[in-house]
């Protein structure tokens, strides 16, 4: 069995837009980001290119290339909704599943431990072929060796394709035009000029000089095209579902005292979903009756919310109308999910208020028995180096956040479909890093030691240099994710020619 497989859904939010207007087929056709004149064209299907519509191109210079264009917009939500499915679905043919963070349609399968499920690989990519394709989706399958190999030859070879060796897959990726690759319009648009038209092409090109005329992007891409950048695969973690139980001492077969032990259960619960930005479309009950079994049963709101109040009506009305033989001995909970709103969220999220003046009070007593410096705070300043960018000073009174939305565990703009922006921590003096070479072997990089585990995807490099008024500067940092979790941020010093940790992202 070959290592690796990609699955490219070619412009697969424009499928999910074929899929609502079939007869859009027929026609040239894209995904625009919004139905405006200025709207850029994200994804255009075969007959667009032909009219060497790309994305990237505004939707009134595409209408220009062809008057016959079809357009229109397809939601994030309804994409990521496709997505989960298809995943879900792969997942019945190897349980790591890795869906593409950056291009939606693309999956990487893992291949390795399933010769016994499927002999060749040949058989196994026939089988994800036949089952995505029979859901009415166009499907490329690329069973091969490397992540970079796998999907360039995915973008331009339809149906199935299983290469043998590396060098097999490494010789296709190479003859792989750059247009079909999702590039940056501009940076594409450049190198088609300079006559850089192919993978080869573009690995021909010196990367240091790559990444001083277009950046880190395009040296991230150069040391994949040329197998060097090595990342593993992250495969998809399905949600555990959200559930409470209790075990009762003796039978219970009070009503009341049955809803308020439901309602202690079903607070969790919702803070919970609250915290994945979900409501509970579905409440699922299950009682065990002594001696008798398990009686199942369903609170379906009008509309998914998270008031528990609401909820707690529909309990209270369904236990009146039930009978039970005997009493219960264990109760279960089980929520059905589905997408919060905002406002959910934001009456969802209410803390306990903040007593200030007391936390001042508290303030001035340690300033009092320790002194002035006891207490302090962060504060951003001018300065080159990240380590230089903040200094503490005394901390005088506590006052309220800028953006003082009662945030619940990490939810931040309830307006805003932003994820939780990650938190760097800085040291105020880089701890240098032990030597040694870098692994990229099955062992990984322990870059960190044995207590964090090796490295199991390296994010970068960000070049920073200057200090010439001063101290030559010269250093590549990187986020490094291990096995465990954790993500440091790292550099190396290039003049003095070793590793630092300058700190964690939380």
């Amino acid at each position: 069995m070959v290592r690796l497989a990609c699955v490219d859904l070619p412009a697969f939010p424009l499928q999910l837009l074929l899929r609502r207007y079939p007869e859009w087929a027929a026609y040239p056709a894209a995904v625009v980001a919004e139905d405006k004149p200025q709207g850029l064209i994200l994804w255009v299907n075969e007959r667009a290119r032909q009219h060497t519509l790309l994305p990237g191109l505004r939707y009134a210079a595409a209408l220009s290339l062809a008057a016959e264009l079809h357009a229109g917009e397809v939601k994030s939500t309804e994409i990521q909704k496709a997505i989960r499915e298809l995943t879900h679905r792969l997942m019945h043919f190897t349980p790591e599943v890795e869906p593409s963070s950056e291009e939606p349609g693309v999956f990487w399968l893992n291949g390795m431990g399933l010769k016994f499920l499927y002999p060749s690989s040949n058989q196994w990519a026939r089988a994800l072929h036949a089952d995505i394709t029979a859901q009415k989706f166009e499907i490329s399958v690329v069973a091969g060796f490397n992540r970079f190999g796998t999907y360039a030859v995915a973008k331009v070879k339809k149906g199935i394709t299983v290469f043998n060796d590396p060098a097999q897959e490494r010789r296709a990726a190479h003859e792989v035009p750059l247009q079909r690759l999702d590039l940056d319009p501009n940076f594409r648009d450049t190198l088609f000029k300079l006559g850089i038209k192919t993978v080869g092409a573009l690995l021909s090109l010196p990367p240091v000089g790559l990444r001083e005329r277009f950046g880190p992007k395009a040296y991230r891409l150069h040391r994949m095209a040329a197998g060097d950048l090595w990342t593993s695969l992250n495969p998809y973690q399905p949600e555990e579902p959200v559930k409470q139980h209790r075990i009762f001492d003796d039978p219970e077969n009070d009503t009341t005292r049955l809803l308020f032990l439901i309602k202690q259960l079903l607070h969790p619960m919702l803070t919970a979903l609250a915290v994945r930005t979900q409501a509970l479309a579905a409440l699922w009950l299950f009682f065990l009756v002594d001696k008798s079994g398990w009686l199942k049963e369903q609170i379906r709101p009008a509309v998914a919310t998270l008031d528990s109040n609401q909820i707690l009506d529909l309990v209270r009305l369904r236990l009146e109308s039930m009978q039970f033989s005997a009493g219960i001995t264990e109760i279960a909970l089980e929520a059905e999910a589905s997408a919060a709103t905002a406002e959910q969220l934001r009456l969802f999220s209410e803390s306990p208020k903040r007593d200030l003046d007391a936390a001042n009070r508290a303030l001035a007593r340690l300033r009092a028995e320790f002194g002035d410096d006891a207490v302090v705070q962060a504060k951003l300043k001018d300065g080159h180096l990240p380590e230089a960018r903040f200094a503490w000073e005394p901390l005088s009174r506590v006052n309220l956040p800028r953006n003082d939305l009662n945030n619940l565990n990490g939810l931040n703009d309830l307006n805003s479909p932003t994820p939780k922006v990650l938190v760097r921590r800085i040291m105020a003096k880089p701890m240098p890093l032990p030597g040694g070479p870098r692994h990229t072997h099955e062992d990984g990089w322990l870059i960190l030691g044995h207590k964090y585990g090796s490295v199991d995807k390296l994010s970068g490099p960000y070049v920073f240099s200057g200090g010439w008024w001063n101290k030559e500067i010269q250093r590549d940092y990187y986020f490094a994710e291990t096995r465990r979790g954790t993500i440091a941020w790292v550099y190396y010093d290039r003049v003095r020619r070793r590793w630092f940790l300058q700190g964690w992202i939380e």
